[in-house]
């Protein structure tokens, strides 16, 4: 076991099935409330591995979600983890206007705020969709008092990606102030960036392929950032008839996920964003000149 320097960053995206991007062409927004939940259940039992393993973590949370189980919320931060903010409809960023985006997120956060009483610092987009074409969402973020954001994965992705972006966290300025970057883990093979760790990738991909790139990071010294869903972990949700591809990166290994995600909390140090200390080493680097000259 690595003494306690951290090795990275646990984070949850604290949703239900329903909403997940996979099925957004079935299931309606206006009708999430009339499908079962099962998200308190689910987090829970994250809840409760975490804490037979001794780790704080980052939950960012669903606005909705927040909404209708507040005691979530707050069994969430008394148990010493951070709370971020995870939108609150669950919508790409890409396919709405500033002012939407804005609207949403001011919503979420002072819901979660309201609830726990704690400041929201931390946002990670639905479907990490801050993208070359909805990069200005961050200069949102930092008007709205966010100090860092977990949203920008440096892969190709038929969904989301910018595989160009740096691969460690980085500090830039907005307008309306600094803000902290920090991209979702990839390891580099043959020339690319391969994803490694979290959500899917965790869930689908073989357990060497993930050790194999968490031992690359590691070596590389870059911060790990791990993540998943509660509906990750839970095999007997029920079945959404979706498209083949959607249930396929749905439903398979489901019931894997569980001990899958602790072997890889239990081959490192992991804490929550607020606690890393990661933000102190980020880099400077000019984000937006970098992101208009792509364009």
């Amino acid at each position: 076991m690595p003494n306690n320097t951290p090795t990275g960053v646990v984070s949850v995206d604290v949703e239900d099935y329903f909403h997940a991007e996979s099925f957004s062409d079935i299931v309606e927004r206006p009708r999430w409330d009339s499908y079962p939940s099962r998200v308190e259940s689910n987090t829970r039992r994250l809840l409760e591995v975490l804490a037979n393993l001794n780790v704080h973590g980052t939950f960012f949370v669903l606005g909705w979600v927040a909404e209708r189980y507040p005691a979530l919320v707050r069994e969430i931060a008394a148990s010493g983890h951070e709370l971020g903010c995870h939108s609150y409809w669950h919508r790409l960023i890409y396919k709405l206007s500033p002012a939407e985006f804005c609207e949403d997120t001011k919503r979420a956060k002072s819901v979660i705020e309201q609830i726990s009483g704690q400041p929201v610092r931390g946002y990670r987009a639905p479907t990490y969709s801050v993208i070359d074409s909805s990069a200005w969402a961050l200069e949102i973020l930092a008007e709205l008092g966010f100090s860092y954001d977990s949203s920008i994965f440096p892969i190709r992705h038929d969904r989301y990606g910018m595989p160009d972006a740096p691969r460690a966290p980085f500090r830039f300025q907005t307008p309306s102030g600094p803000m902290t970057e920090f991209p979702i883990t990839t390891f580099r093979l043959a020339g690319h960036n391969m994803p490694v760790g979290g959500g899917g990738y965790l869930r689908l991909l073989p357990s060497f392929y993930t050790h194999l790139g968490l031992q690359r990071v590691q070596k590389e010294g870059l911060p790990i950032v791990i993540y998943i869903h509660p509906w990750e972990i839970d095999p007997d949700q029920p079945r959404l008839a979706g498209r083949f591809t959607s249930r396929l990166r749905h439903y398979t290994n489901l019931s894997r996920m569980l001990e899958r995600f602790k072997s890889v909390l239990q081959s490192g140090t992991y804490t929550s964003f607020r606690e890393s200390g990661f933000a102190d080493s980020a880099e400077d680097f000019d984000f937006y000149a970098w992101n208009q000259r792509k364009n």
